[in-house]
């Protein structure tokens, strides 16, 4: 309570709860979905990439282009996630538009920086619950900055979403620590995962590069399909977001050196599920990821996942 007291009263902001519309243009489900958790009923949010949208691939339509231009506030993800819509979060805000990199706010020691793009940290925060706690944060101080009459409701509402967000970090580290340490290699079709693998402690290997602009090429699935022989990796999975030609091909691969690897599950990674579902929510996405990649690499999962009454009893 001290730190948010602290990070609000820097901002000199304090605000009388009273009715306000503000609309808020999210681009991907992640951010709408903290954008929903802390705005509350002070807002209507909406996101413009749905289910199984690429956001690298992206293409805005002259729809998206409107909503932007017409919303109070516009937050994206930013550290080049969304590559191709740059022009048009400069020109909203150039316009007085309220726009706000939702990633890119979060603080510089949470961030990833690949070795082979320095100087371009890795876009996708959201796979480490605490860093998008604090993304979390980060939205509650912007939509503060944008309606100061509001930041009271906002303020609560980002500190009650931050406590589910911890019990769901709390609960994938325990289902995500107990796969055997030898099986801890979690082989996806791009590199979205590595703030995942970092903050649980899993080794990852990405078919593609963090940009699924990239190709793969034959050598890049030729060692990876080394890895799944010699390390008898028993599972490799596929993503909602990303055809799965590059995953098909290292179960070929290694099947072909005697080697069987099936298809662990399919994860969300830079998109979430179909809305009004469980898993079309920040919280059921990585539920769902956990769970999938736990009881896929040999690790003890409760029924239920996150959300059953034996994780309950579990915490």
């Amino acid at each position: 309570m001290h730190r948010w007291a602290a990070l609000f009263g820097a901002l000199g902001i304090a605000g009388a709860l009273q009715a306000a519309s503000l609309d808020i243009v999210a681009t991907t489900g992640m951010v709408a979905d903290i954008a929903r958790h802390v705005a509350g009923d002070r807002a209507s949010v909406v996101n413009i990439m749905g289910e199984g949208v690429d956001p690298h691939l992206y293409k805005p339509v002259a729809s998206d282009v409107r909503r932007i231009m017409a919303a109070d506030v516009v937050l994206y993800n930013g550290l080049k996630l969304e590559g191709r819509m740059g022009d048009i979060f400069e020109r909203a805000a150039a316009r007085g538009r309220f726009v706000r990199p939702v990633a890119a706010m979060v603080d510089e020691a949470y961030l990833l920086e690949p070795a082979d793009e320095p100087g371009h940290p890795d876009p996708h925060v959201w796979m480490d619950v605490k860093a998008w706690m604090a993304a979390t944060e980060a939205v509650a101080i912007a939509l503060c900055q944008a309606d100061p009459q509001g930041c009271d409701t906002y303020r609560h509402n980002a500190e009650s979403y931050v406590a589910e967000l911890s019990r769901l970090d709390a609960y994938v580290r325990r289902v995500v620590g107990s796969i055997p340490q030898g099986q801890r290699v979690l082989v996806t079709a791009h590199d979205a995962f590595n703030y995942f693998g970092r903050a649980y402690g899993l080794e990852v290997m990405g078919i593609q590069g963090i940009s699924t602009e990239s190709e793969a090429g034959l050598a890049d699935v030729t060692g990876l399909v080394d890895t799944l022989v010699e390390r008898k990796v028993p599972a490799v999975f596929v993503e909602s977001s990303v055809p799965d030609k590059y995953v098909r091909a290292l179960i070929e691969g290694a099947a072909a050196r005697g080697h069987q690897v099936i298809v662990g599950g399919e994860l969300f990674s830079d998109a979430m599920g179909k809305p009004g579902t469980y898993e079309g929510t920040y919280v059921g996405m990585i539920d769902h990821n956990a769970t999938t990649v736990a009881g896929a690499l040999g690790g003890e999962v409760p029924q239920g996942g996150f959300s059953g009454p034996a994780s309950e009893a579990g915490e």
